[in-house]
């Protein structure tokens, strides 16, 4: 078993399950990956950062936020030879279907969304539906309130919309207040991520919980959409104990996920449909529907446009063909109805 420092690990979010899994390698020095760069990777061990490569053995692709054992070699030069198991792991598929790790050994996924241009429900769900899938416990951080008008009424639709187990809270990411609004989720051992587009404060409110300088940017006029300030991930230290991974900004976003994280994030669609007349009610036209009239329209649109997209993923040429006609007629039979 390989020896290490508690004190300075935990520093790092060291926790019980990690340390376990530690525990299980014989050879190595731990630490945390805090960036990751093309050739290089920044290493935290709890006391300092310093860079290291990974070794040509190591066959993983490595994430901000994985624990990792390194050794140094004779020019003191630090290479990481072994991935330690992930708890979980934050990712997406690219456009040609590629997985992508985007971080690693998460406990809360802070999706920030501005109430200004960036306000968009419909990617908000995509968002907490990412969360859910990869096991990471969503708080919903709305910014840029003091800019518009209608701040109250769009943190109203937010609420309405969203499960109430989802906690929302309203910060502004320059102000103390911010760090004061998220302490229950940045205690001694957490690590958070950030997720939202460009422009909405991730950077800011990172600074604001850790004392970092990282640089930071606006919103260009005329469209409110944001500058990319922060161009990779990067794992930063708050003073409480707690570690926070910025990213940078995300538009799109195609989920490695499956039907029952879709089930996950709407889980308030998942219990009405218990009530349907018919056990395979696809919540379209059919009778006795229990969760039409009862879930927000869009929502339940968008409910609909996710299952595709993570069906599609997964279907056969042959699956896909017949998702296709079974689609043709349920909107055939809308049309008709909509009609009379």
């Amino acid at each position: 078993m390989i020896a290490f420092d508690i004190a300075a690990l935990r520093r790092i979010g060291l926790t019980t399950p990690i340390a376990a899994r530690l525990a299980l390698h014989d050879r190595g020095r731990p630490a945390r990956v805090a960036s990751v760069h093309r050739t290089v990777l920044v290493l935290h061990d709890g006391l300092r950062e310093f860079p290291a490569r990974p070794h040509p053995s190591l066959d993983a692709s490595l994430a901000v936020g994985d624990w990792v054992l390194f050794h140094l070699n004779e020019q003191d030069e630090a290479w990481v030879h072994t991935l330690v198991d992930p708890l979980n792991e934050l990712v997406r598929r690219d456009a040609h279907g590629t997985r992508q790790r985007l971080a690693a050994n998460v406990d809360t996924a802070l999706l920030v969304m501005g109430l200004d241009g960036d306000f968009n429900l419909r990617r908000l769900e995509r968002y907490l539906m990412v969360a859910r899938s990869c096991d990471v416990a969503p708080v919903i951080v709305l910014t840029k309130g003091d800019l518009v008008p209608d701040a109250d009424t769009k943190a109203a639709q937010v609420g309405a919309r969203l499960p109430a187990t989802v906690p929302v809270v309203r910060a502004h990411p320059q102000e103390a207040g911010a760090a004061d609004a998220l302490a229950p989720w940045t205690g001694e051992g957490q690590t958070l991520v950030l997720l939202g587009t460009s422009g909405v404060g991730k950077s800011t409110l990172t600074n604001t919980l850790t004392g970092a300088r990282q640089q930071t940017g606006g919103v260009r006029k005329g469209d409110d959409r944001g500058r990319h300030t922060t161009t990779s991930r990067s794992l930063h230290l708050c003073a409480g104990g707690a570690c926070v991974i910025d990213t940078p900004g995300l538009r799109s976003w195609q989920p490695d996920a499956d039907e029952d994280d879709v089930n996950a994030a709407f889980d308030d669609i998942e219990t009405l449909a218990a009530h349907c007349r018919f056990h395979d009610c696809s919540h379209v036209e059919e009778p006795g529907c229990a969760v039409r009239g009862a879930v927000d329209a869009d929502r339940l649109r968008n409910y609909h446009k996710l299952l595709r997209e993570v069906r599609h993923a997964a279907a056969t040429p042959l699956d896909r063909i017949a998702e296709r006609a079974r689609w043709k007629v349920l909107n055939k039979m809308a049309r008709a109805q909509a009609k009379r």
